[in-house]
């Protein structure tokens, strides 16, 4: 499974894909993903949306590549 989660925020530069697996992990746990954020140390709400506004899309755009006549997913 591909993630394009991204490296750093794109308004302040600071790194949070390395936070990505353990926030998706404890959100899907069931933890409130407010304390988790905290837990993590982001404070900054440009990297808090980052994360929290996230979605998964690779594997379905992944899916068209055939429609365009590559039977391989790139």
């Amino acid at each position: 499974m591909a993630l394009m989660v991204p490296i750093r925020c794109f308004t302040c530069g600071a790194l949070i894909g390395d936070k990505w697996e353990e926030f998706k992990r404890r959100v899907e746990s069931g933890e409130d993903p407010a304390k988790v954020l905290d837990e993590l140390g982001i404070t900054r709400y440009c990297c808090r949306r980052m994360l929290l506004s996230h979605v998964e899309l690779i594997d379905e755009v992944l899916d068209y590549s055939k429609f365009f006549g590559r039977e391989e997913a790139v």
